[in-house]
């Protein structure tokens, strides 16, 4: 067990620090373990007590630093869009979005993450703050791979003014819909059709404007 710190400072807002040390080895535990719950038992069984005691840390410390379960989700929604793989450059707009496409659906495919995506999906269509933390994680996600499009605008792929955030989301928004309507992650030639048909779009300036 690690005990509170002496402290009785107010932990900040999860996500405004970058901790080090014995700060980052707890938030690491507690995020961990928080992954693990939504994934093996949803949004509706994460409970701080619980996952202090998991993680092996004193509660007090996990009620001070993130203060609710939607404190918690949204600092491990935060931590995943940190630690999650940079953008592929291929060299073509629709080689790096193909790229892109198989990434999401090797996250989704994955028994831990999909869970977990799903989990976190259906507590943000009735908890606020969730949605707003997720919104956030998506938001980081697209920043990443939106260059991959304004590059290929560059090389003269796609028409100047195509929003670049508009076609990095018409990749993953097809797989999302897959797997949330039939419960069955997309493969790998699903991906290959989202990003062809996202390109394709973008190449008929769907996404000008």
């Amino acid at each position: 067990m690690i005990a509170a710190p002496d402290s009785t400072e107010p932990e900040p807002e999860p996500g405004t620090v970058r901790p080090g040390g014995r700060t980052a080895r707890v938030r690491t535990a507690v995020l961990r373990v928080a992954g693990d719950v939504l994934a093996e038992q949803g949004f509706a069984h994460l409970d701080l007590a619980d996952v202090a005691r998991r993680a092996g840390v004193g509660k007090t410390t996990v009620y001070r630093r993130w203060g609710s379960v939607t404190g918690l989700v949204a600092d491990l929604l935060g931590d995943m869009a940190e630690q999650s793989l940079p953008r592929t450059e291929t060299g073509s707009v629709l080689g790096d979005l193909r790229a892109n496409a198989a990434l999401v659906c090797r996250t989704l495919a994955d028994p831990r993450q999909g869970a977990l995506f799903r989990a976190v999906i259906a507590a943000a269509a009735c908890d606020a703050r969730t949605a707003e933390a997720l919104r956030r994680f998506y938001d980081v996600r697209v920043a990443e791979w939106a260059p991959c499009v304004e590059q290929g605008v560059a090389r003269g792929e796609l028409p100047v003014g195509t929003d670049a955030g508009e076609v990095v989301r018409a990749v993953s928004a097809p797989l999302y819909y897959a797997l949330l309507t039939s419960g069955v992650a997309p493969d790998a030639a699903a991906g290959e059709r989202a990003a062809a048909a996202a390109v394709a779009a973008a190449r008929g300036g769907v996404f000008v404007g």
